[in-house]
């Protein structure tokens, strides 16, 4: 018997790790940091902190979105400058990854802890 949830779970795990993917690249071709662990984090954190200021009426989205950069900012080293650079490189990175997954695995995923990735 089927647990209704696995599916959602493989879809979670799957978005986190292309988060995380993400991240990794840009934060490899930014800061040249080589760890997809802390870049799987750093997904995570991101996408909470996302989370937890995005729903705020009118600014919400701006305040997550520096949120989000903080996050970056204290995870990786360089700075605020340095941690733009790779938020904006790993939401292009996610573009481009979820466009070759999505169009050969048709799997219709997203990317978790990458703004509207």
């Amino acid at each position: 018997m089927a647990v209704p949830f696995v599916g959602s779970i493989v879809a979670f795990v799957i978005a986190l790790l292309i988060g995380g993917l993400a991240i990794y690249v840009s934060a490899r071709l930014v800061v040249d940091v080589d760890d997809y662990g802390h870049a799987v984090i750093t997904a995570v954190l991101g996408a909470i902190c996302w989370a937890l200021t995005a729903w705020i009426p009118l600014i919400g989205p701006l305040i997550a979105l520096v949120v989000w950069v903080g996050v970056i900012n204290w995870r990786y080293p360089g700075g605020w400058v340095k941690a733009a650079q790779i938020g904006v490189v790993a939401w292009l990175a996610a573009l481009i990854i979820l466009l070759l997954v999505n169009s050969v695995l048709r799997l219709g995923v997203g990317a978790f802890g990458i703004p509207g990735a």
